[in-house]
């Protein structure tokens, strides 16, 4: 399991490359030699239009993305991995953030499996693959 939820304020549309982001976000976690069961990797994405950010001038955007991930991985994978996802999401976000203000952030739960309840038949596509 690996959800990723992307918030970002409507006041990006037309200047962020969500999609590239999302799409980032996905590939890291397809990458990370079968950490994340690439059945579970869920990467959506939520244009918001109701906020206040700081002083609610207008001037300033942001982008959230929380990462939710089962229980279980080492403290040392997890800060090497999203550590450096991070900062190729800060890498995506360079030449925006150097034309305006804008607030990027991340935060990663693991979930408690035992309140968790899914059924999911994707993985046994990518069992027949392989």
């Amino acid at each position: 399991m690996a959800h990723a939820v992307v918030e970002w304020s409507d006041n990006l549309e037309g200047e962020a490359d969500i999609g590239a982001l999302l799409r980032l976000i996905a590939q890291a976690m397809r990458d990370a030699d079968g950490v994340f069961p690439w059945g579970g990797i869920r990467v959506r994405g939520i244009k918001l239009t109701d906020y206040v950010i700081a002083d609610d001038s207008g001037q300033d955007a942001f982008v959230n993305i929380t990462i939710k991930i089962g229980a279980g991985r080492p403290a040392e994978f997890k800060r090497a991995f999203f550590g450096s996802l991070f900062e190729r999401i800060k890498g995506h976000f360079a030449p925006l953030f150097e034309r305006r203000y804008l607030a990027l952030s991340m935060y990663v739960e693991e979930a408690d499996e035992a309140d968790s309840f899914k059924h999911n038949n994707i993985h046994a596509r990518f069992k027949k693959v392989s």
